[in-house]
């Protein structure tokens, strides 16, 4: 696994930036700057620390899939520990085995900065070697994404 940061700028309050990018107040929000991951982007289940979250969408078959987490820490406005646990595959948890085991316990953590009305959010994620260059080209178009909802 190899440890891999982004970054950005957003003119908008941290609480504002935080809730737009966990969709706290609409879920749309997350959907519209996760879909630079997928297009049918959402999550099921809440936010609050030691919850089980399953971040969701339809595969190229258009079969429900996705990653099962738990949030591992929520300190709201300031910081976000996703820890993924599991893939979902149709209704089927998938928590062990070969498909799971390289990036089982990986984090996906949140920052959230302000200073003068300017809040610097920093993605710090755990990733398999074989995801950096799809990581590397699609974190700045979701931030930029949400870079315009919080602005907004």
């Amino acid at each position: 696994m190899k440890k891999i940061t982004f970054s950005a700028q957003i003119k908008a309050p941290a609480q504002k930036v935080y809730e737009a990018m966990l969709g706290l107040n609409d879920i749309t929000t997350y959907e519209q700057w996760t879909a630079e991951f997928n297009p049918t982007s959402t999550y099921e289940g809440n936010w609050t620390k030691g919850e089980k979250m399953y971040f969701v969408g339809t595969d190229e078959n258009g079969k429900r899939a996705g990653m099962i987490s738990e949030i591992a820490e929520n300190k709201p406005a300031e910081f976000v520990s996703i820890r993924h646990i599991g893939m979902l595959d149709g209704e089927t948890e998938i928590t062990s085995g070969e498909q799971v085991e390289p990036w089982a316990g990986s984090l996906e953590n949140y920052s959230f900065q302000e200073s003068d009305g300017i809040t610097t959010v920093t993605i710090e994620m755990d990733t398999a070697e074989d995801y950096i260059d799809y990581f590397n080209g699609t974190w700045p178009k979701a931030l930029n994404s949400l870079k315009k909802i919080a602005e907004n």
